[in-house]
């Protein structure tokens, strides 16, 4: 189902099913499906966290607690081993890195979440955009990802269907 107008980057609570993975991603997790439980909500200080919930088909289960801030945070999980990783609001004119990062959005002047991931012992980095996209006449939450490792790079765009609360 697409994203209802009311759902914004400002608050993708909600749970998000992820809609057909290209070969290359089927082929480094080796899952057909992938199912977000997001919860997003703003602290004290002010500060957002988005705490995720991801299930893949077979049923496993990991958990990325997000803080906005940029501060690295270490990371361990099934699926992407030991990482740092870091998340904040962003501006598109200020990522600076890919095109295919800033390119595509509904909304291109606002804020939008941006990622940077690192893995410990692999030697990969991925950095992403979130937020929303205009596909077939639909809204949908999106991620734009480029993996890098070493000379060798790839980019998706992950397109999620909005399930409700």
């Amino acid at each position: 189902m697409a994203a209802p107008p009311q759902i914004t980057i400002r608050d993708i609570s909600g749970t998000w099913v992820m809609q057909g993975i290209s070969w290359w991603l089927r082929k480094a997790i080796a899952i057909a499906t992938i199912t977000l439980s997001v919860k997003q909500y703003d602290d004290d200080e002010g500060v957002t966290h988005i705490d995720i919930e991801q299930t893949t088909t077979g049923g496993i289960k990991t958990t990325e607690l997000r803080t906005l801030d940029w501060n690295v945070r270490f990371h361990e999980d099934r699926v992407f081993g030991k990482v740092d990783s870091q998340t904040r609001w962003v501006k598109l004119k200020d990522v600076d890195d890919d095109e295919f990062l800033k390119t595509g959005w509904d909304d291109l002047e606002g804020e939008h979440v941006e990622s940077y991931v690192k893995s410990q012992n692999n030697g990969w980095t991925a950095h992403q955009i979130w937020g929303f996209e205009n596909l077939h006449e639909k809204r949908y939450h999106v991620r734009h990802v480029v993996v890098r490792n070493g000379d060798d790079w790839k980019q998706a765009r992950l397109v999620y269907d909005y399930h409700g609360q």
